[in-house]
C-alpha cells in the first residue's frame, strides 16, 4: 500500500498540507509523498483515480489499484487512521 498527497505547491493550503506531513511524521516515524499535482506523476496520478481537486489524500495497492481516496482537506483522516492504510 502507498498513501500520496496529491497538491500544488506555493498555494494557499500548503502550509496546512506540510502540517500534516511533519504531523505523520511525528506520530508515526514514517513519511508520506507529498506530489505536486502539475508534475507528470501528479498528472497520473489525478488521471488514474479520477482526481480533480486539490489536495487529496489517495491511497493505492502496489498494483496500483485504488483503495480509498480523500478529496476535501477538511475531511481528511487523522494520523492514526491514515497511519493504518500506509505502511
Amino acid at each position: 500500500m502507498k498513501a500520496v498527497i496529491l497538491y500544488k505547491p506555493n498555494t494557499e493550503l500548503d502550509t496546512s498540507v506540510n502540517q500534516y506531513v511533519r504531523e505523520f511524521a511525528r506520530e508515526t516515524g514514517r513519511s508520506i509523498a507529498l506530489v505536486d499535482s502539475d508534475s507528470v506523476q501528479g498528472i497520473e496520478i489525478a488521471k488514474m483515480y479520477d482526481i480533480l481537486r486539490t489536495p487529496a489524500i489517495v491511497v493505492f495497492r502496489d498494483d496500483g489499484s485504488l483503495i480509498q481516496s480523500w478529496l476535501e482537506r477538511d475531511k481528511w483522516p487523522t494520523v492514526s487512521e491514515l497511519s493504518f492504510y500506509n505502511q
